[in-house]
């Protein structure tokens, strides 16, 4: 099973070009961040199960699935219980949709950037918070697979200047922490997990950054559950596409996922 994911900065600027060399990766599922549409697009000609999770703002954040087998349940947003009890979503900007399947959930993710607006930031750190949350309660029942821009570069070898960077946004320690703790819930990085000393990155301010593999950041990532360690065959990043001032990456998996919990 090949899985597919992208922040590509606006879903309509792909379609006619770049959205092309993705298909041809002949993936089962590929996973879009920051689609940056008010409704789903109705003269995108593949030959996928779409699925869309707009924001409310217009032409801002959204994410969208599209899969060669039709899920057999879509949920927009991250439910939570509110104070008294009662199921509340708390995503209305469009940054979390799950496909769940007979053996598993994919959940496609578009993490906020947290700025240095301290109430922005507050809100990044109460994302994580519910976004953790929401996972480990999916990976209680079945094995969960999470795909996206996570904002935030978790290791020293995931950015490109440590020292330029440090305590800043996308590697401060609070970011970082937030990233360990959703690891720590039964998940693995699986890009690092099969390239432990790797340097390569997933997004560039500039395009001449991106050629030369300088000045970058890794910010994009594929997480599994620690039962599915065995099915992965393959991690890469597809620097090559372009499009977008992030890249897709992929991940190779072994074709049955129906493993016990």
């Amino acid at each position: 099973m090949k899985i597919i994911s992208w922040n590509v900065n606006g879903l309509k600027s792909i379609i006619d070009n770049e959205l092309n060399s993705i298909l041809k990766t002949n993936a089962d599922i590929i996973c879009l961040q920051e689609t940056k549409i008010a409704k789903p697009i109705e003269n995108i000609n593949i030959k996928y199960n779409q699925y869309h999770h707009q924001s409310k703002k217009a032409g801002y954040s959204g994410v969208a699935i599209f899969s060669k087998e039709k899920a057999e349940n879509i949920i927009q947003g991250i439910e939570i219980e509110n104070e008294y009890g009662e199921p509340e979503n708390v995503d209305d900007e469009g940054r979390v949709l799950t496909a769940e399947y007979n053996d598993f959930f994919i959940v496609n993710v578009y993490v906020p950037c947290s700025q240095t607006n301290t109430d922005r930031r507050n809100e990044r750190y109460e994302f994580d918070t519910n976004l953790r949350n929401y996972i480990e309660k999916l990976n209680q029942t079945k094995n969960v697979i999470i795909c996206g821009d996570f904002n935030v570069c978790h290791k020293n070898i995931d950015i490109c200047n440590i020292d330029k960077h440090k305590h800043k946004e996308l590697f401060s320690d609070e970011e970082r922490g937030n990233f360990d703790e959703l690891l720590e819930i039964g998940l693995i990085d699986t890009y690092r997990y099969m390239h432990p000393q790797m340097r390569r990155y997933t997004f560039w301010q500039h395009k001449e950054d991106r050629e030369t593999n300088k000045w970058g950041w890794r910010l994009d990532y594929i997480l599994v559950s620690n039962y599915l360690r065995k099915n992965i065959r393959e991690a890469n990043i597809l620097s090559q596409i372009t499009g977008s001032d992030h890249c897709p990456i992929e991940l190779i998996m072994k074709e049955n996922l129906n493993i016990e919990k």
